[in-house]
């Protein structure tokens, strides 16, 4: 089955330094048809103005994942931790039994927009922890690279492998991203007893035949096969999680 949320739908925030479209519910807006899918809890696109950003807050017992998109974020958090985040910059942070971390639009004159991700862990307590990776564009061009992936599946011991380079993250969860070029398409297994949410960063396209736009986002419940396409050229990140 294929259930379509359309951008246009989302809930929304706005202040005035931040522009947040919500896939699920979050904050103040609340959707009792929109709680999340799976451990996937929030989905979040913000666009954050020059200089702008989230002051130092405390989060606990969520994994908390950022892919920028266009511009440039800075992270600081309370381990210490300190990133600047560009397009192809997977951040995770798993806040565990506490962490304070800020968030800001590192330029002074150009806007920042990213995803903000939150996946409920496998279980609470776990320790804090900050990490972010860049993956070079070209490796996810016309095809679906791993960027996170269970614990248990990333395998440091195979250097260069998609296995060692993916983040890992406290659930049965996987998260891969594409680039495609205008005209090209890639699929992607579904195992059984799995689900899948696709969202569209970036451009048009179509999944498994339904067309979507830019902050679309596609639920796969019941399917064998995701099938990714674009006429003008599309970025797309694909949710895997367990039923």
């Amino acid at each position: 089955m294929l259930t379509l949320r359309k951008a246009d739908d989302r809930g929304t925030s706005a202040f005035a330094w931040l522009d947040s479209r919500h896939s699920f519910s979050f904050g103040r807006y609340q959707d009792p048809e929109h709680t999340g899918f799976g451990p996937l809890l929030v989905l979040n696109d913000d666009r954050v103005t020059a200089g702008g950003g989230f002051s130092e807050h405390g989060h606990d017992n969520m994994e908390i994942l950022s892919w920028v998109m266009d511009g440039v974020l800075e992270h600081r958090d309370s381990t210490g931790s300190h990133g600047i985040l560009r397009h192809g910059t997977l951040q995770r942070m798993s806040a565990g039994t506490g962490i304070r971390h800020s968030e800001f639009n590192h330029s002074k004159s150009e806007p920042v927009r990213f995803l903000q991700i939150w996946i409920v862990p496998d279980k609470a307590g776990h320790d804090p922890r900050y990490d972010d990776r860049h993956y070079d564009p070209e490796s996810f061009r016309n095809q679906l690279r791993l960027i996170a992936a269970p614990a248990t599946e990333v395998d440091p011991a195979e250097p260069g492998t998609e296995q060692a380079e993916a983040l890992s993250v406290h659930q049965n969860a996987r998260v891969l991203v594409t680039r495609l070029d205008a005209g090209k398409s890639v699929t992607y297994a579904i195992g059984q007893g799995r689900r899948v949410w696709v969202q569209v960063a970036l451009g048009t396209g179509t999944v498994n035949g339904t067309e979507v736009s830019e902050g679309d986002g596609v639920a796969l419940t019941g399917e064998s096969l995701l099938d990714l396409s674009t006429s003008d050229g599309a970025e797309f990140l694909v949710f895997d999680i367990a039923e």
